[in-house]
């Protein structure tokens, strides 16, 4: 079993094995970042973002909620959106959701009375299964929770290209591609379904006016 003791442990046996390999890693490391790509994922313990794409510390800026959502009135995410892109000059930002995703899952159900706070999240999920409700209900329940979680994704990205943040960047030159990517816990590999930049059409009711 796991325990914080445990945790802090494994911390301090790290640290000393970088430090070891590279005197100077944290020094380098605490000076300024420079990551390339924003990540908007799961929160699920079985995606660890470093550790499935092979990255180090400082390659990808990294946000996380359930069922990797991309919300309007998140002020959360949209702050790490705007700073990822503003400040940070990000190229990618990447929409990651997964297979066997519980938020996807829980959203196909009726609405737990002790999850009052989680309900509200899961409804925009809600949402995207009522957009294609025709298409979800002629699936087998495991292939309708797989392309629940693909639509999901999709959707996520395309709110991502209605926000004033990304529709301001491609307008100031910046290349900026958003991609939608699903991960299979099965396998370990991740797929893209959807990718979008600033030669994308956008539909007219969603762009901004300059």
């Amino acid at each position: 079993m796991q325990t914080p003791n445990k945790l802090l442990l494994e911390n301090k046996a790290w640290s000393e094995a970088m430090t070891g390999k590279q005197p100077d890693y944290f020094i380098n490391m605490a000076k300024e970042q420079h990551p390339e790509f924003l990540w908007i994922g799961c929160s699920d313990s079985r995606v660890p973002v470093d550790t499935i794409v092979h990255a180090q510390p400082g390659e990808i800026f990294v946000h996380r909620n359930i069922a990797n959502q991309v919300i309007t009135t998140d002020f959360n995410g949209l702050s790490v959106l705007q700073y990822a892109i503003n400040a940070l000059k990000v190229k990618h930002v990447i929409v990651c959701g997964h297979y066997g995703c519980g938020g996807v899952e829980a959203a196909l159900r009726q609405q737990r009375g002790d999850l009052a706070i989680a309900n509200k999240w899961l409804t925009h999920i809600k949402e995207v299964y009522r957009l294609h409700q025709d298409e979800l209900d002629n699936l087998q329940p495991e292939r309708k929770l797989n392309k629940l979680i693909e639509w999901n994704v999709i959707e996520q990205v395309q709110r991502l290209a209605h926000t004033s943040i990304v529709q301001s960047a491609w307008k100031s030159g910046q290349k900026v591609s958003l991609r939608g990517w699903v991960y299979g816990l099965q396998d370990g590999l991740l797929n893209e379904l959807i990718h979008i930049d600033a030669t994308s059409p956008i539909h007219n009711i969603y762009q901004y006016a300059h």
